[in-house]
């Protein structure tokens, strides 16, 4: 028996996932987290090389059951850039946001005290909790994590615009899973970005690539198609100094 062969009958090999069929029953009992939150910027941005730093002009989030593969509420705000205000005709072209659509947005600290409000509502109607909280759950919470397509969003993007204008990031964005290296290390292999992600498990990208709401629907897709393959969503990245309570043992030292 070849050596490939056993591999495959003790479990060792794991066969490359195939487009769903809808047959599929999904396989999520096991997760740690019952919700999870996919975010996913859009910032300015500019086609020639320049030392500016991004602004945040787009804000979505939604909220996945990881039960269901539902998407059960959503959190959608533009965003006011305050240091360069007029974007670039590449960062229109790119995103799909016209001048207007942010002049009509709010500035940042806005839009965080909105988002606070949200994640407040859901705590309040679905109970959930975020692993900063050091408060082992009790029956009625539900412990939740943010899911970002890469550390960018969370760890550089929002985290130093915040800074430059110093204000106030709410603690629970302080930690969350980079799902495109949960993917590179459940299938093995290097995603050619979002889009590419979902082509190599038979998923068409649905609206347009490079609006924040439709990429962190899409992501949501992805990390739900992935939980039904058998993957755990576990903490990739902390931004604290102790390790969060739920999901811990996967944040890098």
């Amino acid at each position: 028996m070849s050596t490939k062969k056993l591999a495959k009958q003790l479990g060792f090999v794991r066969k490359r996932s195939q487009p769903s069929t809808g047959q599929k029953k999904p396989l999520t009992s096991n997760q740690i987290f019952p919700y999870l939150i996919v975010i996913d910027f859009e910032s300015t941005c500019w086609r020639e090389r320049n030392s500016y730093g991004q602004e945040i002009i787009e804000f979505p989030a939604v909220l996945l059951n990881t039960a269901t593969g539902e998407v059960e509420s959503e959190f959608h705000t533009y965003v006011q850039p305050q240091e360069h205000p007029i974007l670039s005709d590449f960062c229109t072209q790119l995103t799909g946001i016209p001048q207007q659509q942010v002049e009509a947005g709010v500035p940042l600290h806005i839009c965080l005290s909105r988002f606070s409000r949200w994640l407040q509502t859901l705590e309040h109607q679905r109970g959930v909790v975020f692993p900063r909280d050091q408060r082992a759950p009790v029956a009625e919470q539900r412990p939740c994590a943010f899911v970002t397509w890469s550390d960018w969003d969370l760890g550089v993007c929002l985290l130093y615009e915040c800074k430059r204008k110093q204000l106030h990031k709410p603690a629970v964005l302080n930690s969350w899973i980079d799902l495109r290296a949960t993917y590179r290390l459940f299938y093995n292999r290097k995603p050619k970005g979002l889009n590419g992600a979902l082509l190599d498990l038979g998923i068409q990208f649905s609206g347009r690539e490079h609006s924040g709401l439709d990429d962190a629907r899409n992501t949501a897709h992805l990390a739900w198609r992935m939980m039904r393959d058998g993957c755990v969503m576990k903490i990739t990245r902390s931004l604290e100094r102790t390790k969060p309570l739920f999901g811990n043992g996967n944040v890098p030292g």
